[in-house]
């Protein structure tokens, strides 16, 4: 902000805020633009330290913003996903997601959430042709997929194996070939940049097919020629040998359009993870490796994980009543409802929810749909999910399609990662294009913790105890308590 000023007159598009503490009103220097005032400028703001008050405020450096959670903080300026959560609306690029999920593909609106616009014939057509001439892996990659444990949730493997992946493209990572190897902006750096969005999006299909088939005790397989980008994923998974294999029409087109509603959804906690570590100019594999991670989680990418889990602990629609009246008592959780950003329907649930019945048409119903219609019709008619703004989400629906797809529990959050790697790659291509460069991503704490204290010798320190501050003990297995009873040279005292 800018000096203290003595008059309360305010322009227009302008910021005016009073200091009750010391009196002064200060005018934020920048207009108010797209809705949105500096945070920074806060800092103007500062006061004398109060005698009561603690030197950890820094209330002399000037005001700090708190907002746990982020949930009203804007750390980009974003051209690629508009969301109004009132409202139950979400578009691509402008392009309401209804129509893209009645005309478009996954792939087709890749290169719109990517590059800004729909494409020709022409390019929609050469962009193909890259990303599934980039879905083959090196024949090593055999060896590091199968030296996970068979029981190893495959989120784990293909987060690993995105990292694994950025070890053999030197030329994409800008600590060994400059930072400045993707925030050029010119000719060079920008085949840089698409030849490695080419490849992860390509190869995530494979990488996802490779987790499902070690887990299955499968030998893998080449992605064919000649397939959707949904279809080869299905093949993938799935052949074991048959000739002339094709998977079904109904799964692959169902698969693409859940691949199409899961590619983008502005900053949730995954892009802005991935956005996060890419600040700091790492190569883009481990970016999304990290938005891997972020999506491992139950309250993310795990969610329609926990609808099925949810589902099968209620058993049948006769038991929805009771199941409702625990989540009021808040001794159950309701799965599947309510949404950090929409307050009203998720407008993806309506377009899952008819693919759905386009899939059991083929697969038959599946035996959780009828509890699931019960408690979706219960939930959506009683006051206290309404007045708290509960209402069903993406998650409810794309569960029950995966599971009468065949796919097990554990694969649903991979089923989530490989279409969102799509509006991974558009946030981070994005963000290295940015007006201004790249700065890395550093926020700011409120430190509650003890003020200075001097160091106290071991043998001087009054024993603290407490289930928060220190250690609880740990079960050791057989072997480990038969060396602590055995007697060896070094052998610690405690």
């Amino acid at each position: 902000m800018g000096r203290p000023t003595d008059s309360n007159a305010t322009t227009d598009e302008s910021l005016t805020v009073r200091d009750n503490r010391t009196g002064k009103t200060y005018t934020v220097p920048y207009r108010i633009k797209d809705n949105t005032v500096s945070a920074a400028a806060f800092k103007a703001i500062a006061a004398p330290l109060r005698p009561e008050e603690r030197v950890e405020n820094e209330t002399p450096k000037g005001l700090r913003v708190s907002d746990k959670g982020f949930l009203n903080t804007a750390v980009i300026q974003s051209q690629i996903t508009y969301i109004d959560g009132d409202a139950g609306i979400l578009r691509y690029r402008g392009y309401p997601i209804e129509q893209l999920a009645l005309h478009s593909t996954h792939l087709e609106t890749a290169y719109l959430l990517i590059y800004g616009t729909l494409p020709s014939e022409k390019q929609l057509r050469q962009f193909d042709n890259e990303v599934m001439s980039h879905s083959y892996v090196h024949a090593d990659a055999e060896n590091f997929f199968r030296s996970f444990r068979y029981d190893a949730h495959p989120m784990a493997i293909l987060t690993s194996a995105f990292a694994y992946l950025g070890s053999y493209y030197g030329e994409a990572n800008p600590s060994l070939q400059g930072q400045k190897l993707f925030t050029n902006g010119d000719r060079s750096s920008l085949a840089n940049m698409d030849r490695q969005i080419f490849r992860i999006i390509g190869k995530a299909t494979t990488l996802a097919a490779m987790a499902y088939r070690v887990r299955q005790g499968r030998e893998f397989v080449i992605p064919p020629a000649g397939l959707s980008y949904t279809g080869q994923f299905l093949y993938q998974m799935d052949h074991l040998g048959q000739e002339n294999y094709k998977p079904s029409p109904v799964l692959e087109k169902a698969l693409d359009v859940l691949f199409l509603l899961h590619a983008d959804h502005e900053l949730n906690a995954s892009c802005t993870t991935v956005l996060q570590t890419g600040s700091s100019l790492v190569d883009p594999y481990s970016a999304i490796a990290a938005g891997c991670a972020s999506l491992y989680g139950p309250l993310h990418g795990g969610a329609n994980e926990a609808v099925i889990r949810m589902l099968i602990s209620i058993g049948s629609p006769g038991n929805v009543p009771a199941f409702l009246e625990s989540v009021k008592r808040r001794e159950k959780v309701l799965s599947g409802f309510g949404h950090r950003v929409y307050k009203t329907s998720d407008p993806r649930s309506f377009i899952i929810r008819k693919t759905a019945d386009e899939v059991f048409k083929v697969t038959g119903k599946d035996e959780l749909m009828e509890t699931a219609m019960a408690l979706h019709d219960a939930a959506i008619k009683d006051e206290y999910f309404v007045k708290r703004q509960l209402a069903p989400n993406v998650d409810f629906w794309s569960g029950l399609i995966y599971r009468a797809m065949g796919f097990p529990l554990d694969f649903f959050p991979v089923l989530f990662a490989v279409p969102r790697v799509v509006g991974w790659l558009a946030h981070w291509r994005q963000m290295m294009l940015q007006e201004g460069g790249v700065k890395i991503w550093r926020p700011r704490q409120v430190y509650v913790g003890s003020a200075k204290r001097d160091y106290v010798p071991i043998g001087n320190r009054p024993v603290v105890r407490g289930l928060k501050v220190e250690p609880l003990p740990v079960p050791h297995s057989g072997i480990s308590k038969r060396t602590e009873l055995a007697e060896f040279t070094g052998k610690s005292k405690l």
